[in-house]
C-alpha cells in the first residue's frame, strides 16, 4: 500500500498542525509495517515570512497551480493508493485514489474573524472535499461533534484519533537550552500563537486586576510569534517577558520551571500545549471549552474565562503547593494516554479500511 501524506503545512506554517505530521509520519515509519510506503507529496518551498508580494505569489502558486495540475500528475506517477491530507484540504486526488482527510478544527466556521477574507473564502470552498473523503480522522471528539453538526458528516466516516506528544519519550526529549534572556525565578508560561483566539488580552486583564488589589503574582512568560497587529496593543504588563519564537529545547526548560502553563484560548480543536506541558511537569490553568476537557481530563486546573477567574485559579495555584504536586503527578499520568505510535497505529488502520 502506497501512500502518498500531503506536506505542504510543513513548508508553510509552525503551528501545531507541523508537529502533527512530523509525529505522525515518523511514527508511521517506526511502526516498520511491511504493507505500508509513504511518499511526502508537497512543493518544498518555505513560506513562513508575511513579506509581500513575496508570501502571496508563493501561496497562488502553491494553491492554484502546483496543487491543481502538478501535484495529481504526481501522485499518478508515483502510483499512489491513497491519498491523506493530514493538513488541509489542497490536493484533490485523481480518480480512483481515494482521500483520507484529517480534520483538525473548523475554526473557520466558528470563529471566522480570526481569519484573512483570502483564508475564509479559500478553506471554506475547499471545506466541500470532506463530503468525498473516503475517511475523516478528527483529531478529537470535539471535533468530530462539530463535524456532525456543522458539515453534516455522517458518524460512520468519521474516525477519533488523538495526537501524539514529542515529549513523551525520555530518549526523544531535546536537551534542555536556557533561554538568552534572563528570566525571573518565578513565572507563568504560556505558549501559542499570538492571534486572537488564543485570548492573551484575558491576561492581560487578570495581570490588571490584580494590579488594582494590590495582589503580586509571578511574572509571565510568553512563546510564540506575533501576528500582525499583535504588536500594536500597547504597553504589556510589568513582569510580562516576550521571547518569540524558540526552539524545542528552550521549550523543554521552560515547561519544567514555570510555576504552571496558562492557556486561555476560545477554541482548540486539541490543544497540543496543554499535553507538552503535562508530559514535562507543567500544571494547566485552562477554561473547560472545546477539546481541552478531553485532553486535560482531571489533571487541568478548569478557571472560569475571565478576568477574575483566571486571577483565582492562578493564586489559588501559587498559594498551595501541594496543589500543584497533585496536578504535576496527574498530568504525568494524563499525558502518557496520548502517544505518536498509537496515533500512527490507529491511522494506519484507517488506511487499510478505506483501502478495503
Amino acid at each position: 500500500m502506497r501512500v502518498a501524506i500531503d506536506t505542504n503545512a510543513l513548508f508553510t506554517t509552525q503551528a501545531g498542525v507541523s508537529r502533527h505530521i512530523r509525529g505522525l509520519m515518523g511514527a508511521l515509519r517506526d511502526l516498520k509495517a511491511p504493507d505500508l510506503e509513504l511518499v511526502p507529496l508537497a512543493w518544498p518551498v518555505e513560506n513562513f515570512q508575511y513579506r509581500q508580494p513575496q508570501r502571496a505569489l508563493k501561496t497562488f502558486y502553491r494553491e492554484l497551480i502546483w496543487a491543481k495540475v502538478a501535484a495529481p500528475y504526481r501522485l499518478a506517477w508515483a502510483r499512489a493508493d491513497l491519498l491523506h491530507s493530514p493538513a488541509g484540504f489542497l490536493i484533490r486526488p485523481p480518480a480512483g485514489i481515494p482521500n483520507v482527510i484529517t480534520l483538525h478544527d473548523l475554526a473557520v466556521i466558528r470563529f471566522p474573524q480570526r481569519f484573512r477574507r483570502w483564508q475564509r473564502s479559500s478553506t471554506r470552498r475547499r471545506l466541500s472535499q470532506l463530503q468525498r473523503a473516503r475517511r475523516v480522522i478528527c483529531i478529537s471528539r470535539f471535533t468530530a461533534r462539530e463535524a456532525m453538526e456543522l458539515l453534516g458528516l455522517p458518524a460512520a466516516r468519521l474516525e477519533v484519533i488523538y495526537n501524539g506528544c514529542d515529549f513523551l519519550d525520555p530518549q526523544r526529549i531535546p536537551a534542555e537550552q536556557k533561554p538568552v534572556m534572563e528570566l525571573p525565578a518565578e513565572f507563568f508560561l504560556f505558549v501559542g500563537s499570538l492571534e486572537p483566539g488564543k485570548n492573551l488580552p484575558l491576561l492581560r486583564e487578570a495581570y490588571g486586576l490584580a494590579e488594582s488589589r494590590g495582589i503580586r503574582l509571578p511574572s509571565l512568560v510568553i512563546v510564540g510569534a506575533r501576528w500582525e497587529g499583535v504588536g500594536h496593543e500597547g504597553q504589556p504588563p510589568a513582569g510580562w517577558h516576550y521571547l518569540g519564537r524558540q526552539s524545542d529545547e528552550v521549550l523543554v526548560y521552560l515547561y519544567r520551571r514555570a510555576a504552571a502553563f496558562l492557556f486561555p484560548t476560545l477554541y482548540e480543536g486539541f490543544g497540543l500545549p496543554v499535553l507538552e506541558a503535562m508530559s514535562l511537569g507543567c500544571p494547566v490553568i485552562c477554561s473547560p471549552v472545546a477539546s481541552l476537557p478531553e485532553v486535560g481530563g482531571e489533571a487541568a486546573l478548569f478557571a472560569e474565562q475571565t478576568p477574575s477567574g483566571y486571577l483565582a485559579a492562578m493564586q489559588t495555584l501559587a498559594a498551595n503547593p501541594a496543589l500543584r504536586a497533585d496536578l504535576v503527578g496527574k498530568g504525568l499520568v494524563q499525558a502518557r494516554q496520548f502517544s505518536w505510535q498509537r496515533c500512527a497505529e490507529q491511522t494506519l488502520a484507517v488506511y487499510r479500511s478505506a483501502m478495503a
